[in-house]
């Protein structure tokens, strides 16, 4: 559930393109279905896979360290090829690298759902990450490229409201789907939206020439990718000590080759230069904290909604539906708040408000009600996300030069994606180590024997999917138990979310002071 909606920049990626070429005016409407529909197969798939992540639980027997690796797979390609995905259509056209995208999100979906066990799971939404890298930016190019200037605020209005539907249909779809059939189903449904997608772009959808023909920058991909995988593996591997400490120093290690060869080659993954911006800087570190925390946040909130409180995965999917209209819908008309207020001041407002809503969802405990409980947070998320999202475009936009705008805007949705990563990877290892404190802690205090505590702890990593065996006599007053601990943990997390959008509000109101109001800055 990481991704409710559009990211901060995915109109400014529109608007900071150029029209490539004429096209016939009764092409527009199907560019911009076509566009539509390449965008739903993206929020769609990643607004659902969460809710079906209890159900690969159970059914996979995975532990959490593993079961994340689910969501963190497809993101880390995603985010990692974000930006060269963008390039390359502008180097083999637009037109070819949104289909070919589209065909293997759709494929690769269907190899999702026909995995039997999760290293195959995992291997495939890999592959689904790369057809979301040149999917997405594709999509978006569509729209930028065949709609001249005067039309383009009226397609993307249109492009924003039914993404908004889209995304937020998708859990619902999806929690019916995991209900009524398995979680398998929710992969092949993919495929049912990509075939007419690929259908309509082959038949309407003009074919346009490569604009680019400088060197893409693969390698340094590659190194970012395998950075942010290795530092990943490091923080919820099992392994520990001189094992673990050598994952840490080659991820660091990868990380200085990645920065390295971004200072030297001539056309940069990441353009390192845009950093020299203090407003850039700080509205990149303000996203990747926000983003970061509300991907780990809602990243555990389904299985709360689903291993605790009992809920069905529709239930959980429609538990959902108030923030992903709020954040929809509100979000296509925040602009008008850029005109009333200072970016500075809404970009310190809406993470303080996402902070106060994360607040509040610590709270629920056994039994919530949602109304009550749940409701509360999620709309005051719902409203500060709101609050944030228009300003984080326009404060990107006004750092940077005008024809920079598009690679920064690239640059701000990777950061939100890769945010969702480590984010996610973090708050897993947190979680588990949390958890298995307070078992271990409300067990010894148990008549328990000890061999049999030992054996629960020993499966700790399970968090709230693991349960006493039905034979024991004190089955019930053991899972009970196990249902308070992670309540605690969840609580823990939610704090933890509260004060990570809490930081990204600070650093928005330091980052953001007196020279930051200036229209532009040059980067050189």
């Amino acid at each position: 559930m990481t991704s409710l909606s559009r990211l901060p920049c995915d109109e400014l990626q529109i608007k900071a393109r150029r029209e490539q070429k004429e096209c016939r005016q009764s092409d527009k409407p199907w560019i911009l279905v076509t566009a539509i529909l390449g965008s739903s197969l993206a929020f769609i798939e990643g607004s659902v896979v969460n809710l079906a992540l209890p159900a690969i639980q159970a059914d996979l027997d995975a532990d959490s360290s593993s079961l994340q690796w689910v969501y963190n797979a497809y993101l880390l390609v995603l985010g990692s090829l974000m930006l060269i995905g963008g390039s390359l259509g502008d180097h083999f056209g637009i037109k070819r690298t949104f289909i070919f995208g589209v065909g293997i999100f759709g494929i690769t979906s269907i190899a999702c759902g026909l995995a039997s066990s999760l290293p195959v799971l995992v291997a495939a939404r890999i592959f689904q990450g790369l057809g979301s890298a040149l999917l997405i930016p594709a999509s978006l190019a569509l729209i930028g490229s065949h709609f001249k200037e005067h039309e383009r605020g009226k397609a993307i209005g249109t492009w924003a409201g039914a993404s908004a539907l889209t995304t937020a249909a998708g859990p619902l779809i999806g929690g019916w789907l995991v209900d009524t059939w398995s979680w398998s189903a929710v992969f092949f449904f993919v495929p049912i939206l990509a075939i007419p997608t690929i259908i309509v772009g082959l038949w309407r959808v003009p074919k346009d020439a490569p604009s680019q023909k400088n060197a893409l920058d693969y390698i340094g991909a590659l190194l970012l990718a395998f950075s942010l995988g290795t530092f990943i593996y490091a923080l919820v591997s099992p392994t520990s000590g001189v094992t673990q400490s050598a994952l840490f120093f080659t991820s660091f290690i990868l990380v200085a080759f990645f920065i390295w060869r971004e200072l030297r080659f001539d056309s940069p993954m990441l353009p390192l230069d845009l950093f020299r911006s203090r407003a850039f800087s700080g509205v990149n570190l303000t996203t990747f904290l926000l983003y970061g925390a509300l991907s780990g946040a809602l990243y555990f909130l389904p299985f709360n909604l689903i291993q605790i409180q009992q809920y069905s995965t529709l239930q959980a999917g429609a538990a959902f539906l108030p923030l992903t209209l709020i954040i929809g819908f509100g979000s296509t008309f925040a602009g008008d708040f850029i005109q009333r207020f200072n970016p500075r001041i809404l970009l310190t407002l809406g993470p303080a408000t996402v902070a106060a809503g994360f607040a509040l969802l610590a709270i629920p405990g056994d039994n919530a009600h949602y109304l009550s409980e749940f409701l509360p947070g999620i709309l005051i998320l719902g409203i500060g996300m709101t609050l944030s999202v228009a300003p984080l475009t326009t404060v990107v936009m006004n750092a940077v030069n005008q024809h920079q705008t598009g690679v920064a805007s690239g640059v701000n949705n990777t950061a939100s994606r890769l945010a969702g990563v480590v984010a996610i990877g973090a708050l897993t290892t947190l979680a588990i180590g949390y958890f298995g404190g307070n078992l271990e802690a409300a067990l010894r205090q148990s008549t328990l024997d000890a061999f049999l505590i030992e054996e629960l702890l020993q499966q700790s990593a399970l968090l709230a999917e693991l349960k006493a065996p039905s034979q024991w006599l004190q089955a019930a007053e053991i899972n009970q138990t196990i249902k308070v601990s992670y309540i605690n943990t969840f609580r823990m997390l939610m704090i933890t979310s509260s004060l990570l959008a809490a930081m990204s509000a600070l650093i928005a109101w330091v980052s953001l002071a007196s020279k930051s109001k200036e229209k532009s800055r040059e980067v050189r």
